[in-house]
């Protein structure tokens, strides 16, 4: 009898997973990225896990609301632009983006941030 093979056939046998270089990338940050087109740009999108955003706090500019400590959230930014152009968006804020209005609404007691 055979053993057991842990990879499918043909798998490089130097690299220790189906990833690239740029998944692993990444992959470090906990989530991973993609590219999306929205208002006529393009856009780079990075699905961010919880653990990875322990410590830190970011204002959504889809509901300009916080985002907690350790709660997944996306990152994204035009491709064209550089890090300083990153925002940190709810999940369900950057799915919704299309139909959000372009102005943010507060209330009359919200701080201004």
């Amino acid at each position: 009898m055979s053993p057991r093979r842990n990879r499918p056939k043909g798998a490089d046998p130097s690299s220790s997973s189906g990833r690239g270089a740029e998944d692993d990338r990444s992959g470090r940050y906990g989530g991973w990225q993609s590219s999306e087109s929205w208002q006529g740009e393009e856009w780079s999108v990075r699905h961010v896990a919880g653990a990875s955003a322990q410590g830190k706090t970011y204002r959504c500019p889809g509901c300009d609301q916080l985002i907690p400590s350790g709660v997944p959230h996306v990152v994204a930014w035009p491709e064209h632009s550089g890090v300083d152009d990153r925002r940190h968006w709810h999940k369900a804020c950057w799915n919704a983006k299309d139909r959000r209005t372009t102005r943010v609404q507060r209330s009359r007691n919200a701080p201004k941030f």
